[in-house]
């Protein structure tokens, strides 16, 4: 998709119908975390995909990251590995449980790496890259029911139950009929907006949901952007020595 159309159906999104709440009764809650942790989070295979982040500040050259990313949800691992611009190529991100290292090839040193980091001073953090636990750490404490472009959607507000997410608050905006999430909002402890998310685009793979697009706004420095593309999607096995420092050091001897 051009990046103009995913504008337009940005704007498609936000514009049409939000505010709509209409009297029904409480949904369960739990259930539909849980149902996005199904859809975000591949507990039952592998995945590997490649990432493309492009982000864009006011008065700086746009950047550009390609990357493949590999994880093992089912036993929280993580590996991100950068492709491209050749001058960063084969720096990387390994996570396995709550251990989390970046690799950088020129000195071959590693450093203590975290998911909630932002993702190379993008607007991306390197947790939009992994599984989606939002009902392990999070707290449904308000929702509404609304229209979000062509979609009913619940709007729930998310209270974080410990500190190890990025975010305190969160906002969601939830299609009813499959649980997609299409918007969020993340809000700081002062209950400040500082980000928010955009998800146009789903593909259906491995019978998972995929985000293939995904749209990043820094709300406090305005003009700041980035967008996500997802390509070459794969649930194949992938081998157990990947998910280790020493791959990070040899893959691109």
């Amino acid at each position: 998709m051009k990046k103009k159309n995913i504008i337009l159906l940005l704007i498609l999104l936000v514009s049409v119908g939000v505010g709509t709440t209409w009297a029904q009764t409480q949904p369960d809650f739990v259930a539909i975390l849980q149902s996005i942790d199904e859809f975000g989070s591949y507990q039952e295979t592998d995945f590997t995909a490649e990432y493309t982040v492009i982000s864009e500040k006011p008065g700086e050259e746009r950047s550009i990251f390609k990357t493949r990313i590999f994880r093992r949800d089912g036993e929280d691992k993580f590996l991100l590995l950068i492709l491209e611009p050749a001058l960063r190529k084969g720096e990387g991100y390994l996570q396995v449980g709550d251990t989390g290292w970046s690799y950088d090839p020129e000195s071959r040193e590693f450093a203590i790496f975290s998911l909630k980091e932002n993702f190379q001073d993008s607007e991306a953090r390197n947790s939009d890259f992994a599984g989606t636990k939002v009902s392990d750490n999070y707290d449904v404490t308000d929702w509404s029911e609304e229209r979000l472009g062509a979609f009913d959607v619940w709007q729930l507000t998310l209270k974080a139950k410990n500190d190890t997410v990025a975010y305190p608050t969160t906002k969601l905006w939830v299609r009813r009929d499959n649980y997609l999430v299409l918007k969020q909002e993340d809000y700081s402890l002062s209950d400040r907006l500082m980000r928010t998310s955009y998800f146009p685009s789903y593909a259906r793979s491995g019978g998972y949901y995929v985000p293939t697009k995904m749209l990043f706004l820094d709300n406090l420095n305005e003009g700041e952007r980035t967008e996500v593309t997802v390509r070459n999607i794969s649930f194949n096995t992938i081998p157990d020595s990947v998910f280790t420092r020493t791959y990070l050091e040899r893959v691109n001897r």
